[in-house]
């Protein structure tokens, strides 16, 4: 507790290690932080393959480290916090060995692949004194946030479904289909999809019935092509949400009122334009928004939160929430029949006064990563 204080006395920008240089990270996270940069800077670089140390290091001008270093990175004066782009089973031990060390925690989604894992990393940040967060990009995006709000309104009156579709033709041997890295449609794309349902509902599920559609093309060794997952939430209102590895690229959420609909799509875009389809008294009106950086306004948020002591939104419970609900998922479709979900009380939620934009970043060359789609 006292280094974290220590460290952030008198200090105008977090200092950040990258842990993992996957395609997420090098294509969107680190230059990201050129459109954070009153608040963020890259700190350090972390990766087990010697080639993109070389490379990626040069370019942004950062000392780089391996695995086998990461206390070393963590102990570092000028390292504040970490951000984890690391395969989906190894986000925990990453996020509690950095709150430990006193290093502030944000990771990419989802938090982890089990609800205790989740737990061990709130218990971990509490113990550390440090903020933690979930690489929710979305909780920032216009398009996303004044949907949110037009459903408070009340505008399209009560709202009674919603229905989400994510797919694309994910790449032969690409590390989202290794499930023993916590691969898989649900995982990668479920997220989404989850995450859309319960902050337009404002509201927590509690039953999940979900079916897994097995496929015999050869990229898929172990994990399902595609997942369709039924939640019903209180007041008798039902989601539906389908995610594949194995079709056409479809990117899209609606949620219907007794007044009115809404439609997002593309939904959950990253490089384009998001597009939102509202239809009231039978008219349609369309609302196409800018290209953005979804990911630096994330390290803003997070770097704020570490600078001014406030927690962030979204914190750890806000990623416990989806896994919690992808394991029910994963736990109907093994035993053919709905679970129920205990109730969770969520007292926060996206406000339209997160929202912020950035302009694009350029589209950097990659080393050693596969894009996930075809």
């Amino acid at each position: 507790m006292a280094r974290e204080r220590r460290r952030q006395r008198g200090r105008r920008t977090v200092g950040y290690a990258v842990v993992g240089l996957g395609h997420i990270a090098q294509a969107a996270v680190l230059p990201a932080f050129e459109h954070a940069r009153g608040t963020s800077r890259l700190a350090a670089l972390v990766s087990g393959d010697a080639t993109k140390r070389k490379a990626i290091g040069k370019r942004h001008g950062v000392p780089t480290f391996g695995y086998e270093d990461l206390d070393d990175v963590f102990a570092r004066e000028d390292v504040d916090a970490v951000y984890i782009a690391l395969p989906n089973t190894e986000h925990a031990a990453c996020a509690v060995r950095a709150a430990r060390a006193g290093v502030h925690v944000l990771t990419e989604k989802p938090m982890a692949t089990s609800e205790d894992d989740c737990r061990a990393m709130i218990a971990a940040a509490e113990e550390g004194g440090v903020k933690l967060m979930v690489a929710y990009r979305l909780h920032f995006d216009p398009a996303t946030l004044e949907t949110v709000e037009l459903v408070r309104s009340g505008k399209l009156g009560e709202p009674r479904f919603f229905s989400s579709d994510f797919s694309y033709q994910v790449e032969p041997g690409n590390i989202r289909t290794d499930a023993r890295l916590g691969g898989g449609a649900i995982w990668d794309l479920g997220p989404y999809c989850v995450n859309a349902a319960r902050y337009l509902f404002g509201a927590e599920p509690i039953e999940v019935f979900a079916m897994e559609a097995l496929a015999r093309d050869r990229r898929f060794h172990g994990v399902p092509e595609a997942w369709s997952v039924i939640l019903r939430f209180p007041d008798e209102r039902l989601a539906t949400l389908t995610c594949s590895f194995g079709a056409a690229p479809v990117d899209a959420c609606r949620l219907v009122g007794t007044k009115g609909d809404v439609r997002l799509e593309p939904a959950f875009e990253y490089v384009g334009s998001l597009v939102r389809h509202l239809t009231l008294d039978e008219r349609t009106r369309t609302k196409k928004y800018p290209p953005s950086d979804q990911f630096a306004p994330e390290l803003v948020h997070f770097s704020r939160c570490v600078l001014e002591d406030r927690e962030p939104e979204p914190d750890g419970w806000e990623g416990l929430a989806d896994v919690r609900i992808i394991e029910a998922a994963l736990r109907s479709a093994r035993e053919r029949q709905p679970v129920r979900l205990e109730p969770i009380e969520r007292r926060r939620r996206p406000r339209a006064k997160q929202a912020m934009h950035r302009p694009p970043v350029a589209k950097p060359d990659v080393v050693h990563a596969q894009a996930p789609s075809q």
